[in-house]
């Protein structure tokens, strides 16, 4: 081998470890500046979307709810003390009476079941049915007994229940209607009638059980014929001006306190009737003494 090639040889050799060494050079010169740079921030990780969950509002319960058993007629003779000219004072009215035409469909005033249907010779034909927290409604001097109403069958509110009459003892067609708590006391129905319960603490159970102040004194279209000799001994008892009921008429004929067209229990006229004066038999009115007297009206 020459000195020639030997020299190129060596000088080869320098070339490529020159190279070696400038890429390592250069390597190095890269990595100082990569990590000269600032670190890159990892994307942030998304958030997952919170779902809001609608709470199931819990329905609405009605632990009970009255209805009008007789919509559109209106009450005449309210709950509280009352005096008919048959009886020797004020006793409770143990609920409403409400007149309305004969055979007119009475309504239940909730849902309930049967307790008693049939027929009294004081309420006449009547139902009996028991209601939430044991109360009771009573339907009473019905015309008729709806078929299917018996000891034991349920009804919704609104069934028929019977029609309007003037079974027992009656003084013309109208609906007595009571609702007693579970003690079997009565209430007013006033409280109750038109309007819903959700608890059993909202029943104003010590509010209807209030009975008024006063003695009202009933005015009636007709006696009972069970009630009329017991009312004509009582007028004449009570004038003591004669032996006989004709006397007594003779008696009281010119006096007879007029009527007017004040309320009169189970007589509402209607048609071609409506708005005329209402002429009871009798009229039983407090005296300057401050008791109940009774006047025949001929």
């Amino acid at each position: 081998m020459t000195i020639s090639a030997i020299a190129l040889g060596e000088r080869a050799t320098h070339g490529l470890i020159d190279a070696a060494a400038g890429a390592v050079v250069a390597l190095c010169a890269l990595t100082v500046a990569h990590a000269a740079l600032p670190a890159r921030q990892a994307p942030p990780t998304p958030r997952p979307i919170q779902t809001v969950e609608a709470k199931a509002q819990p329905a609405q319960t009605t632990l009970i709810a009255f209805q009008d058993p007789l919509p559109g007629e209106e009450i005449a003779s309210p709950f509280g003390l009352r005096q008919m000219p048959w009886e020797a004072s004020g006793r409770l009215h143990a609920g409403v009476d409400i007149p309305a035409p004969s055979g007119e469909r009475i309504r239940l005033a909730a849902d309930g079941v049967i307790v008693r249907a049939g027929e009294s010779s004081t309420y006449g034909r009547f139902a009996e049915v028991r209601h939430a927290e044991g109360l009771t409604t009573l339907y009473a001097h019905m015309g008729r007994i709806a078929p299917g109403v018996r000891s034991g069958v349920a009804l919704k509110a609104g069934s028929t229940v019977g029609q309007v009459g003037s079974s027992g003892t009656s003084t013309g067609p109208h609906l007595h209607f009571e609702i007693r708590d579970a003690q079997d006391r009565p209430m007013n129905p006033d409280a109750f009638i038109g309007r819903a319960f959700a608890t059993a603490d909202e029943l104003p159970l010590a509010l209807a059980r209030r009975v008024p102040n006063g003695v009202r004194i009933a005015h009636v279209s007709r006696i009972p014929t069970g009630k009329m000799q017991v009312t004509q001994a009582r007028f004449i008892r009570r004038d003591g001006q004669a032996a006989n009921l004709a006397a007594a008429r003779e008696a009281v004929a010119a006096e007879a306190e007029p009527v007017g067209t004040a309320p009169v229990l189970g007589f509402r006229p209607k048609g071609p009737e409506a708005g005329k004066p209402a002429i009871p038999d009798f009229v039983v009115s407090t005296g300057a003494d401050g008791r109940p007297k009774a006047t025949l009206q001929l």
